[in-house]
């Protein structure tokens, strides 16, 4: 078995579905090992899971886990950050502290930490449960370049990563880390239309599913513009060109855009 790529010894402050991803992805990508993980959570059920599928350290004492661990990551809902900064306050200086409350600036991790603190703000999406994950990170003042790298290494065991600055990351919310449930509902749409047609249900699913799943992937492998691609499908006076008739009638475009708008600035609200 090869070294672990990460020595530091790494404590998820709550134990909810992104934490078990990000364990996930580490250990089956051999980033680090089972004792170098400590999630905590306050719901034992959660924290017996992690333990029972990876074998990683848990308990409910934040306070201990942060102790322990090089490298934290607050893993709690934008409303939960409050009392974990003030619960857990200048005991976060020694570490590299990754918060992924979507909303929660730098700064304010900063001050509840005691002004010390160097902090990575992130914001990953759930297709991380399986690997396909999309995550941006703004870095704080502080930051080294190996912190970067680390962190960078964490998110990759679990996807791909971009890099951008820091009042971008609302935009980001609303495009990526809510953007799987716009396209859950696209799926479902398909499928619906598929079955209205006289498809299986379970057919149906499926075919909307891949063709999803294609055609994301044509567009990264590619590299081309999406209008690009949507052009040689639609060819002149086909089945295409009428189905994306009706997606303009009904707005498609600038409902999907207006979505992102809308969760962009409910990310903005919750940091206030």
């Amino acid at each position: 078995m090869p070294s672990p790529t990460i020595a530091s010894k790494i404590a998820f402050i709550g134990a909810g579905q992104m934490a078990e991803a990000l364990v996930g992805g580490l250990l089956s990508g051999e980033v680090c090992s089972a004792e170098s993980i400590w999630a905590t959570d306050p719901v034992a059920e959660r924290c017996g899971r992690l333990k029972s599928q990876f074998g990683v350290l848990v308990g409910s004492s934040n306070c201990e886990a942060v102790g322990w661990a090089d490298v934290v990551i607050l893993a709690v809902k934008p409303q939960m950050i409050p009392a974990v900064l003030s619960e857990l306050g200048p005991t976060l200086a020694h570490a590299l502290v990754v918060t992924i409350a979507a909303g929660v600036t730098i700064r304010t991790v900063v001050e509840g930490a005691g002004g010390a603190a160097r902090v990575v703000r992130a914001m990953p999406n759930t297709p991380a449960l399986v690997r396909e994950g999309m995550t941006a990170l703004s870095i704080g003042a502080g930051v080294s370049d190996d912190d970067v790298r680390l962190v960078r290494t964490v998110f990759e065991s679990v996807g791909l990563v971009v890099m951008v600055e820091e009042r971008l990351l609302d935009a980001v919310t609303g495009l990526s880390g809510s953007g799987p449930a716009y396209v859950f509902q696209a799926i479902e749409a398909l499928a619906d239309g598929g079955v209205m047609m006289g498809l299986p249900r379970q057919t149906a699913e499926l075919l909307a599913a891949q063709t999803v799943l294609g055609s994301a992937r044509m567009v990264l492998a590619s590299g081309e513009h999406p209008a690009r691609l949507k052009d040689r499908v639609a060819s002149p006076g086909g089945t295409t060109i009428a189905g994306l008739h009706r997606l303009e009638q009904g707005a498609f475009r600038a409902t999907l855009m207006a979505a992102v708008e809308a969760a962009t600035m409910r990310s903005k609200e919750l940091g206030r």
